[in-house]
């Protein structure tokens, strides 16, 4: 891998799950507002220097690479760790965004970098203080706590970053709604 210095920040969006209550419709194509949930995730990560998305390609205006985890299905931390190791470079900081997250912005993820310093990363809180799938992560410390293989499939994401050091960052808005159902996308 390149390395390209201590300042870059890539990022993984997490478009690969079944989306079961969504009738299994790809999340990435839905649109919300004349835009697709990938068009929103995307423009959230304007900062980033090179976006993996994990999931089924689709059309984009941002050059990204496309890629799935092996088995499919595996889970957010399975993606997660697929879209890291698909990276071109070598980055300070990751970004992993779940493409159903339409309101999380450019700024959310500038609140969230801010939040990390000195720390292994930063997590968005909703109100009801559950950590959301928007979060900034120290590449080397993400390294350190990586399980094998063979744990990662199924793995929830609260057992890889419990050893982490993580800032929590208060949602502001509807930074940390998501569309899990019609109902949701029809009240965002």
């Amino acid at each position: 891998m390149e390395d390209l210095g201590p300042f870059d920040f890539c990022a993984v969006v997490l478009a690969g799950g079944t989306a079961a209550r969504l009738g299994g419709a790809d999340k990435a194509s839905i649109e919300l507002h004349g835009r697709t949930l990938l068009t929103h995730a995307l423009d959230a990560l304007v900062d980033a220097a090179e976006v993996v998305v994990v999931g089924d390609p689709v059309p984009t205006e941002r050059p990204v690479t496309f890629c799935r985890e092996s088995p499919r299905y595996g889970g957010p931390v399975a993606g997660l760790l697929t879209g890291v190791d698909a990276l071109l470079r070598t980055p300070r900081t990751v970004g992993v965004l779940a493409v159903d997250m339409p309101h999380v912005s450019a700024l959310t993820f500038r609140r969230l970098h801010e939040a990390a310093s000195s720390r292994d990363g930063a997590v968005l809180v909703g109100p009801d203080g559950r950590r959301q799938l928007a979060l900034v992560l120290d590449a080397t410390r993400l390294a350190a706590v990586r399980p094998g293989l063979e744990a990662q499939h199924g793995m929830a994401v609260h057992r890889l970053l419990g050893p982490l050091d993580l800032a929590e960052v208060a949602a502001t808005g509807d930074e940390h709604r998501d569309v899990d159902t019609w109902t949701d996308l029809r009240d965002l």
